[in-house]
């Protein structure tokens, strides 16, 4: 190794280098100098990264316990009672009334109760108005054993955001429907991007994120409202607009209404449980 030092230091003395080469050695060691005054330049010129970094204001924190609720959720449902929920329903000069709910309460959960012939349906929407949120909820359809109940008539109801934007709740368990009618879709609207249903008679979840419609102060509509829905864990529709209020027949058209609207959870004569409702609201403004 000493010995290819010393060879390569002789080498380089200029007694020993022709003209040409130290013309070179020169080019080079120019070279170096100025590509290493660009670097250092450029190094100075870099801006700083704090002018970046904003530390104000910071967000809630929130505490989310596993399985449990998060701290700043709005429980709407714990097993408990029925206060969260009403009703509507006429009164004696043909009024529209809200009346306590009247859903069955049974092991934890809430379920559409019977109906007795032309009886009206009793849907259930909740007592608070929201907009933007966040809702946690499970549910399960019931186990039918008539053959000749299918499609639409096999655990059928429906949440219903602003008690207008239906999301579907169906048992599509080896039971085929309408794809923008089966389960977990925007009904008559999205279909969605998966089949998650788990067997009749099991509870199965909905983690629902929805971003409510905008209005001109005119009543125009500025922004369509937008929902993602995870079934049993899996995405299945993912920031999907909405094109207007459900509608059975003919096409969704938005009418003007305000920011706040309740919840509604359908009875659809179908005895569907629900179990664990909760919403955060989302400040998306």
């Amino acid at each position: 190794m000493k010995c290819a030092l010393r060879g390569l230091a002789t080498a380089l003395r200029p007694s020993s280098l022709n003209p040409a080469t130290m013309i070179s050695l020169r080019n080079c060691l120019l070279t170096l100098l100025v590509f290493g005054s660009v670097l250092l330049a450029s190094a100075a010129e870099l801006p700083d990264p704090k002018l970046t970094e904003y530390w104000t204001p910071q967000p809630p924190v929130v505490s989310s316990p596993e399985g449990g609720v998060p701290s700043d959720a709005i429980v709407l449902f714990d097993g408990t009672n029925l206060d969260e929920w009403l009703i509507t329903r006429e009164n004696d000069e043909g009024e529209k009334v809200m009346q306590p709910a009247n859903w069955v309460l049974e092991d934890g959960a809430m379920i559409v109760p019977p109906r007795v012939k032309n009886s009206p349906s009793s849907d259930v929407t909740s007592v608070q108005a929201f907009g933007d949120i966040q809702l946690h909820l499970e549910w399960r359809a019931p186990v039918v054993t008539d053959p000749s109940k299918v499609s639409q008539q096999r655990g059928n109801s429906g949440i219903f955001f602003m008690n207008r934007y239906e999301v579907q709740v169906l048992d599509c368990y080896e039971n085929l429907s309408y794809v923008n009618g089966m389960t977990a879709s925007i009904y008559k609207q999205q279909v969605p991007l998966a089949n998650v249903c788990r067997p009749p008679g099991e509870w199965q979840t909905y983690d629902i994120f929805f971003v409510a419609p905008k209005f001109e102060p005119d009543g125009t509509l500025l922004e369509k409202a937008h929902i993602t829905v995870v079934h049993n864990g899996v995405v299945v529709l993912l920031n999907a607009p909405i094109y207007g209020p459900t509608e059975y027949r003919g096409q969704p058209s938005y009418k003007f209404h305000t920011p706040r609207q309740p919840l509604r959870l359908q009875d659809h004569n179908n005895p569907v449980a629900y179990r664990n409702i909760w919403v955060r609201e989302l400040d998306l403004n």
